[in-house]
């Protein structure tokens, strides 16, 4: 999070984490894309022009939704991002949880948490990343790799949390989390 010098010389934040926030939050229950790419059939499923396959519908696959279980938030100022979504959003956060890098946590909507925490290291940068909950985080690591995703850390469990992975693709850091 950034801050700047009003005329007055006061410091205002930027709003910039609360607008991704917002819009994570906001687009949590996004419906899936539609079914694996083994059910897919080219041939069968192009668009009327011919130019884009459509993919095959299923009642399963019509009803399942992409769920953010964990907004991971990385910042060099913990306190003013967790002191600005308590002010816009009236978030309760916790102490630091050793467990999860010491993120200070509040409850989203659905069951899912956001958590704000320093960088690890000194090479790590500020980050959003949001984890979306899977059934099975291996077959969920391999789906997204054989896609063209690099997984960047292969599941790994944290005692009381569950498991996550997380991979990159597009020049985007995604997340996976299994409880």
């Amino acid at each position: 999070m950034k801050t700047c010098l009003l005329g007055n010389g006061r410091r205002a934040l930027s709003v910039t984490t609360i607008v991704v926030f917002a819009c994570a939050v906001h687009f949590s229950s996004w419906a899936s894309a539609g079914p694996p790419a083994g059910q897919r059939d080219s041939s069968k499923n192009a668009d009327r022009n011919g130019s884009r396959p459509k993919p095959a519908t299923t009642e399963e696959s019509m009803n399942k939704s992409m769920q953010i279980y964990y907004l991971e938030i990385v910042t060099k100022d913990v306190d003013a991002v967790c002191a600005a979504y308590t002010a816009a959003n009236g978030a309760e956060f916790s102490k630091p949880v050793t467990g999860l890098g010491n993120a200070r946590t509040a409850k989203m909507p659905g069951g899912g948490w956001v958590g704000v925490r320093a960088p690890m290291r000194d090479t790590e940068e500020p980050i959003v990343r949001p984890y979306w909950l899977v059934d099975d985080i291996k077959a969920a690591i391999a789906a997204a790799e054989k896609a063209g995703g690099q997984v960047a850390v292969p599941p790994m469990e944290i005692p009381d949390y569950g498991s996550f992975a997380i991979y990159l693709q597009g020049g985007v850091n995604h997340g996976l989390w299994q409880k």
